[in-house]
């Protein structure tokens, strides 16, 4: 991968694809990429936020190109690579971001269904776009970045998410594999694990403040995360100035698993669940 020196567009003539981009951290990620100059190949569920992401990335100069996406269907996952190649020439850098919660279930209740939905996405989708988009970094030949999102609860415990954490426990063992076998080949794969950030996502436990309240408490910065502060974590992580990080699980969570998860947050989730 070539380094630009220009610290405002250092990505210029590098193509990413960020899936997951219309809302959230995905969009927060792709609006800085196509500031910073990249092709920014943007996928997810609802056509309509990823056009609109488009057309904020086009009126700011940049380059961008929407292509809706269910990365459960890996057929799907394999045409949006072919079309992001298609399109830019080659890709560079990666975040599969794509991501479902499930609902608050505890083990003794949850179907076999429920659990399959939530997995299909958020590690079997990961899987296939893991496997296509590494195959398109090795074909250009030119090496590559590749991040995934996990989750604070792969690292401890929330009641009611056993199929989100164990999808996202698994995440991380994947990413070491695959980081390893990539290595030789200049291919860095890295996950980072968000904490409780603002995005609809977590729109259910934090959609007032007497509910917000507890997480920002237990959080030894004093507040919930922003979908910006995770992105500006994943575009290090894809920069060249995380060159020789590779593997690894970068918690983003402002401390919150820092001291365990104390009798109040279990209390909270049981009665939500």
């Amino acid at each position: 991968m070539t380094t630009n020196t220009s610290p405002e567009k250092r990505f210029t003539g590098r193509t990413v694809l960020i899936t997951g981009g219309g809302t959230g951290m995905g969009k927060a990620a792709a609006l800085r990429f196509g500031r910073e100059g990249a092709n920014v190949a943007i996928a997810g569920r609802r056509p309509a936020e990823l056009n609109q992401v488009v057309a904020d990335i086009t009126a700011a100069g940049g380059i961008a190109l929407a292509i809706p996406t269910d990365v459960s269907d890996a057929e799907q996952v394999e045409a949006l690579v072919k079309q992001t190649v298609a399109t830019f020439g080659a890709l560079h850098m990666a975040w599969n971001n794509a991501g479902v919660l499930g609902t608050f279930t505890p083990l003794k209740d949850m179907s076999l269904a429920d659990f399959d939905a939530v997995t299909a996405t958020n590690l079997r989708g990961v899987f296939a776009c893991l496997k296509y988009e590494i195959a398109a970094m090795l074909e250009a030949g030119a090496g590559g970045a590749i991040v995934n999102t996990s989750s604070w609860t792969a690292h401890g415990a929330m009641p009611g998410l056993a199929a989100y954490a164990a999808g996202k426990a698994a995440l991380d063992a994947l990413t070491r594999t695959a980081a390893l076998e990539l290595g030789p080949q200049q291919i860095r794969i890295n996950n980072v694990s968000p904490g409780i950030i603002a995005t609809p996502m977590a729109s259910g436990v934090l959609a007032t403040e007497t509910a917000a309240l507890p997480f920002r408490k237990h959080t030894p910065l004093q507040r919930i995360g922003q979908p910006e502060e995770v992105a500006d974590a994943v575009v290090w992580l894809l920069s060249d100035e995380a060159r020789f990080v590779t593997g690894q699980s970068l918690l983003v969570d402002g401390g919150f698993t820092l001291g365990g998860l104390r009798p109040w947050f279990n209390n909270f989730v049981a009665e939500h669940v």
